[in-house]
């Protein structure tokens, strides 16, 4: 029974009905949201560098294909062209004899900084394997491979010049048109890629 001005005695639960602590509960949320972030970092880290060529830092040919196919469907969504450059460096396997496969690393980077400066930021371009390139070019048709062979020879000119090597980095160049009616991915574009740069180096061994 209450009685007016008599104290209230406290009950041996008394305790376990105190109200939660708010600061606390803020700081468990905050410290479950960073680790969350955290893990989502790694996450995202792990399939960035999984989708990485490690030498030259362009995406792989896993990374070149995903962003390569998010790139033609954005051209389909818009009504806009498309063109896949493929590229393989001359001479490359004489140049890892005659000068070791590091100087050869040396001369794949090397490419690689010339296709980022040549292309446009919107474009999407990668390392397929060994010393073989890819560009998808989006919104472009009809694409004058001599100009771009132009623009890339100028940049390689000037490394060239300055690299004092004892050799000069080329490069030979191939083009595919996207048309949806033939090609429906960019895996259907990589393929005949492939087939070109097979027989580009069947024809280069037995000539």
């Amino acid at each position: 029974m209450l009685t007016p001005g008599k104290p209230v005695k406290r009950g041996a639960g008394a305790d376990t009905l105190r109200a939660p602590n708010v600061l606390d509960s803020a700081v468990q949320d905050r410290d479950v949201l960073r680790d969350l972030a955290r893990k989502a970092e790694q996450a995202l880290m792990g399939v960035q560098m999984a989708s990485m060529d490690e030498l030259t830092l362009l995406s792989n040919r896993h990374g070149f294909e995903a962003l390569a196919q998010l790139g033609l469907e954005a051209c389909q969504q818009l009504g806009k062209p498309a063109t896949l450059l493929f590229f393989d460096l001359d001479d490359f396997k004489r140049i890892n004899q005659l000068y070791g496969r590091a100087e050869g690393d040396n001369a794949l980077k090397t490419f690689a900084d010339v296709l980022r400066i040549a292309f446009r930021e919107s474009d999407v371009i990668g390392r397929l394997g060994s010393d073989e390139f890819a560009a998808l070019l989006t919104g472009a048709d009809a694409v004058e491979i001599a100009a771009i062979r132009a623009r890339l020879e100028e940049i390689l000119d000037e490394r060239n010049a300055t690299a004092h090597r004892g050799y000069d980095i080329r490069f030979s160049v191939g083009q595919i048109e996207f048309d949806s009616r033939l090609h429906q991915t960019a895996e259907d574009l990589l393929a005949l890629a492939d087939k070109a740069l097979y027989a580009r180096e069947f024809d280069a061994r037995h000539c």
